[in-house]
């Protein structure tokens, strides 16, 4: 039984044993929707992150881990076309690092996003472990009643789209297990320099990106520090979400955290659809481009299947496709595809169609 199958069987058993029925829609989308008052509608997500199987402590500064905790639940939310207000947030961590200076660092993270986005933390729990770090971020927003956007309500002639550009994060994981680290003085936001680290642990990875090539220059050290950072300090397309949303423009929509292939097949099985896409559409991170093209990796496997990119995954009526911003805080969108009648994820690469089967990141796959 994988990580979905198990997530089915909750789900089958919540919805035999539904006690609300302001639970308006449950398990099985990127946030939760309950019913508040007459004209609102609560949005809640919950993501939990481990040691040793979401973030490495020695790889994941503690600032830009308190970013990555929040940033994953906002991203949920934007999903939903939601406007993010409250959270919570528990963390364990074992005595040797509740005596330095991280809790404080990881708070510093957390809080300069919160602010960010007007999110007030509202409580949590905060506990003594063994030997590794957990944390379990709970976020929740509010929509007009009925305005939430699900994965479930894609129409066949829709439009695909995404936001930003893919693969960056998964190159930036690849780059990590090969030891690469960010300098204290990228995790606040100065200029990119980077460090080449020993003695790491990849995080599931395969062998990739190398930094032993004698030949790399300063502009491949910036291209490196930029990969690291979409992976520590993932952006949230809040804004994004809000307008999609509010504006009633998404018919459809999910954030892309396991990879375009899985999170494109979530979505066209809770709708019961099919997709075409164009693999030459498919918005490509261009650090990913230089620095993979070199290296005998694939930029489009890792736009694909890497994940973690947490930009938005959304479908449009072709009525409303003229209504869409080019831009929203500086993020362009790309038209990558279709929703089909016919059930098949499919991608279209020159003149080739195939399947699209989801390879993205799953737990306790075999």
């Amino acid at each position: 039984m994988n990580e979905f199958d198990f997530i089915d069987r909750l789900r089958q058993r919540a919805n035999s044993q539904k006690h609300s029925a302001r639970v308006l829609t449950g398990i099985g989308d990127d946030s939760s929707i309950i019913a508040q008052r007459a004209d609102r509608d609560l949005i809640v997500t919950t993501d939990l992150l481990v040691e040793g199987v979401d973030f490495l402590r020695g790889a994941s500064p503690a600032r830009l881990l308190g970013h990555k905790a929040l940033a994953v639940s906002l991203s949920d939310i934007a999903a939903m076309g939601s406007r993010p207000f409250w959270s919570f947030l528990s963390i364990g961590m074992p005595r040797d690092e509740w005596t330095t200076n991280f809790k404080d660092e990881f708070f510093e993270g957390y809080f300069a996003l919160a602010d960010r986005f007007g999110v007030t933390l509202a409580g949590g729990d905060v506990s003594e472990t063994k030997e590794s770090i957990v944390i379990d971020s709970i976020v929740l927003g509010e929509v007009k009643s009925g305005a939430a956007v699900n994965r479930s309500t894609a129409r066949a002639g829709d439009q695909i789209y995404v936001t930003g550009h893919l693969g960056g994060a998964a190159a930036g994981l690849k780059l990590i297990g090969n030891g690469a680290r960010v300098r204290q003085e990228s995790e606040r936001g100065s200029s990119p320099t980077v460090r080449e680290g020993v003695g790491t642990e990849p995080l599931a990875i395969a062998n990739g990106l190398s930094l032993s090539d004698q030949s790399t220059s300063r502009s491949d050290d910036d291209s490196i520090q930029t990969l690291l950072l979409r992976q520590l300090r993932p952006s949230p397309r809040v804004g994004w979400g809000i307008i999609l949303g509010e504006e009633h423009l998404a018919t459809a929509m999910i954030d892309i955290s396991d990879g375009l292939s899985s999170d494109l097949n979530h979505l066209c099985r809770e709708s019961n659809v099919g997709s075409l896409i164009e693999s030459s559409s498919i918005p490509l991170d261009d650090e990913v481009k230089r620095l993979c093209g070199r290296r005998a990796l694939d930029p489009l496997a890792l736009a694909l299947h890497g994940g973690e990119d947490f930009e938005l995954l959304f479908t449009v009526a072709p009525e409303n496709v003229s209504r869409l911003p080019k831009r929203v805080d500086g993020v362009a969108i790309s038209h990558i595809g279709a929703i089909t009648e016919a059930p098949e994820v499919r991608i279209r690469e020159q003149n080739r169609i195939w399947d699209l089967k989801p390879q993205g990141f799953e737990h306790f796959r075999d």
